[in-house]
């Protein structure tokens, strides 16, 4: 018999709580953790899978350098050297915009990311992108014009609200809130409760919807601009809540006016009568939405995410209990970046700004093969795999061959490793201390410090570690004094008194600061991340203390360390702050702490939301005669991270969907192999036929196309997506709406 160790899911954003048996330093067993807080024993069975993550013949366990006969097995010496000189090198040569930094957390561990942004930042580059940039910022740059900070975005109170508007979102698959399956089934069976879902097809979520609005895809704009004219012609604003909490209203209520209403809904192939209750039923009732992938990464996403934010303030349902809310977190996964101020870096190539803090990694293959003096040269990829991740292979292909240096450090030999000029083996989720951020419930503030269940097997290190290394080699950790090193064998307190007097006479040395924690306390405790931790609650911002004192915590200069100590005690995960539930408008950072909705920027791509200029949108080109929509949430995809294929052994986890009217149109059957070609390439995948999709759109599941043992799994998706096909904004991929056909293999060729 093995040990039971108590840990958390790394495959996704939930991150929920599990119990893993270890034996002979191998998961082989997982259940749900009944124990934690917040998942409270539910988990999918991507989760239960999670040995198939960890233990794969694809595990890195030594540094290795590309060479002309193959990759080399170096030592960490070397690698750190050479990697450190090339860097100073192109550098010097180039300036500090040459270099850029891709990853920093995937779906479970986030503590490298403070490692990776430092070392960027020392570099003197500005230039971190992130799948973030890949699916959220859009969301995030309308949020932050609303609430006055991009890290101040809302979710939906979905245990205080009556009624529930999934768009774009399928939950029992998808998930994206805590325990999301029994949610939606639970509120699906209270007949005092409403369940709204706006997707093109009837998904597995909308299947229990109280009202199913089958919207035309690529529509949602077109719909959410009629709702909004819907709900202002017909006196449902809560003037009340626009009076006390709103600003900008009078500003905008003018770009609504006169909009054929129902002229747009017909269009969107909706029922005009289903979509009035729908707004009527937002202003009686406490009422949230939960926006996803299919908002996110549709026509006009940033647009959606304001008119989003419009239509549910006037209905008096933002930072209310029941609606959209701001909530807490122990550190905001994402930073602000104002694109107005001239300081706010853009792309050389391009000229996106960074939003949150991130670039879309949309752009980067332009970046790097725009020919320019100062081009893109040198990438520093971690935890994220853009080869299979992001959107257009072929481009990313191409353009990571020009790269002067490609450093990627990772936990498997993935298609992107395959490429690098160094690989750099990092401990996984299960052998190091490490977190997630993501702050997916409220009041609540839920966090879990996971521990090694598993020891690293070669020479693998901390990702934060491997940064702290690189960074120690080029000078910019600066001289530490034998002082901190004593007080860290001694004490934490002791330790933090001498860090604070070193930061003091020493103002630069702040900017090391996450390398001299490692480097000294993080020494002692054997893992920089937990140090990380520490230092971090002991610095945590008021607002923080705060909530942490209404969760139960002691009022007082020791509460880091007494939050510190009660996140040690508790390895299945704790709650660990609440912020204050009776006034969510405190948590806006507006100058007036009111819900800013008028965006001037906004006013004139609103302009172009009407029926005629839609329509041309939309018309299909005759060799593209269906949507593609790239992506497909599904029980048996985990992103790239799940190398090993026999997971889903004995299931049809990667097909092409088509709804029955189309496959016999096209004279197709279910089960054979056919050929899906967009602009950007063409695949070969296996068809199935289900009513699961709607007439003129198919669907490809993410994460496939995988190359393990010599072979390839499934179809990559991203080989049909054009990185140029995205928001104008927030430069995130149009992948739920690509013009495509579909054919029998070898036909069309």
């Amino acid at each position: 018999m093995g040990e039971w160790k108590k840990t958390g899911c790394v495959l996704c954003a939930q991150n929920c709580g599990l119990q893993v048996e270890v034996e002979n330093n191998r998961i082989v067993k997982v259940r749900g953790d009944k124990e934690n807080p917040r998942s409270r024993g539910y988990v999918c069975r991507k989760g239960m899978n999670i040995a198939f993550h960890q233990h794969h013949d694809d595990r890195l366990t030594h540094p290795l350098k590309r060479t002309d006969r193959g990759f080399q097995r170096i030592s960490w010496d070397q690698a750190i050297d050479e990697i450190g000189a090339r860097l100073k090198e192109i550098l010097d040569k180039n300036g500090p915009r040459s270099y850029a930094y891709m990853g920093g957390g995937g779906q479970g561990c986030h503590f490298e990311a403070a490692f990776g942004v430092t070392l960027m930042k020392a570099l003197g580059s500005r230039y971190y992108y992130n799948a973030i940039g890949q699916e959220l910022t859009g969301q995030f740059w309308a949020h932050g014009r609303a609430t006055g900070k991009q890290y101040k975005y809302t979710i939906p109170d979905e245990h205080r609200c009556d009624m529930f508007v999934g768009i774009g979102w399928n939950g029992m698959v998808s998930h994206q809130m805590p325990r999301a399956p029994l949610f939606l089934r639970e509120f699906s069976r209270d007949p005092e409760k409403l369940l709204v879902v706006i997707d093109p097809r009837k998904t597995e979520t909308a299947e229990l919807a109280d009202i199913h609005l089958a919207i035309k895809p690529g529509t949602d704009a077109l719909l959410t601009r009629a709702m909004i004219a819907i709900v202002i012609d017909e006196g449902w604003t809560d003037d009340d809540y626009i009076r006390d909490h709103v600003s900008g209203y009078d500003a905008i209520k003018g770009w609504f006016a006169g909009f054929d209403a129902r002229a747009a809904v017909e269009f969107c192939e909706l029922d005009y009568g289903q979509v009035r209750e729908v707004c009527r039923q937002l202003r009686t009732r406490r009422a949230c939405y939960h926006p996803d992938l299919g908002v996110y990464m549709n026509r006009h996403s940033t647009l959606i995410s304001y008119l989003e934010i419009v239509l549910f303030a006037i209905t008096g349902n933002f930072c209310v209990p029941g609606g959209n809310v701001i909530p807490g977190t122990v550190m905001p996964i994402v930073g602000h970046s104002d694109e107005r101020d001239e300081k706010t870096w853009r792309t050389q190539a391009t000229g996106y700004p960074a939003i949150a803090g991130v670039f879309p990694p949309n752009v980067m293959p332009e970046e790097i093969m725009s020919g320019r003096p100062d081009r893109l040269r040198a990438v520093m990829c971690t935890q994220c795999n853009p080869l299979r991740s992001f959107a257009d292979t072929a481009a990313y292909e191409e353009a990571f061959s020009q790269l002067e240096l490609l450093v990627v450090c990772e936990v498997a030999m993935t298609e992107t490793a395959r490429m690098a000029h160094y690989v750099l083996p990092a401990r996984s989720g299960y052998e190091s201390w490490d977190a997630t951020f993501f702050a997916w419930t409220w009041p609540d503030i839920y966090f879990q410090m996971r521990r090694p269940v598993v020891e690293p097997e070669g020479e693998c290190l901390e990702l934060g570690e491997i940064h702290t290394r690189i960074a120690d080699r080029m000078g910019i950790i600066p001289e530490i004094p034998e002082s901190l090193f004593t007080a860290a064998k001694e004490n934490r307190l002791k330790f933090g008194a001498e860090l604070m007097n070193f930061g003091k006479a020493n103002p630069a040395a702040l900017k090391a600061m996450p390398f001299i924690v490692a480097k000294t306390l993080g020494k002692e405790m054997g893992s920089g991340n937990l140090a990380s931790l520490w230092a971090m609650l002991m610095v945590a911002p008021g607002s923080f203390k705060k909530c942490a004192v209404r969760a139960g915590f002691s009022k007082g200069p020791l509460i880091g360390e007494e939050i510190f100590k009660a996140v040690m005690e508790q390895p299945g995960g704790l709650w660990i702050g609440k912020s204050d539930p009776d006034d969510n408008f405190a948590d806006l950072s507006t100058d007036d702490k009111k819900v800013n909705v008028h965006i001037p920027e906004m006013k004139e791509w609103l302009s172009e939301i009407e029926i005629e200029r839609e329509r041309r949108g939309l018309e299909h080109d005759a060799e593209y005669p269906l949507i593609l929509s790239s992506g497909r949430h599904m029980p048996y995809n985990a992103n790239t991270i799940m190398r090993n294929p026999a997971w889903n052994e004995g299931k049809r986890a990667c097909t092409c969907i088509m709804h029955p009217s189309d496959a016999e149109g096209l004279g197709l059957r279910d089960g054979e192999i056919v050929s899906v070609t967009t602009k950007a390439g063409t695949v070969a995948v296996e068809l199935e036929v289900t009513e699961r999709t709607r007439n003129g759109y198919v669907m490809i599941p993410h994460g496939f196309g995988l190359e393990y043992g010599g072979d390839t799994y499934g179809a990559n998706a991203n080989r049909l997506t054009k990185s140029t096909h995205r928001d104008r904004l927030a430069g995130t991929p149009f992948h739920r709406h690509i013009p495509c056909r579909v054919e029998k293999l070898g036909e069309g060729a």
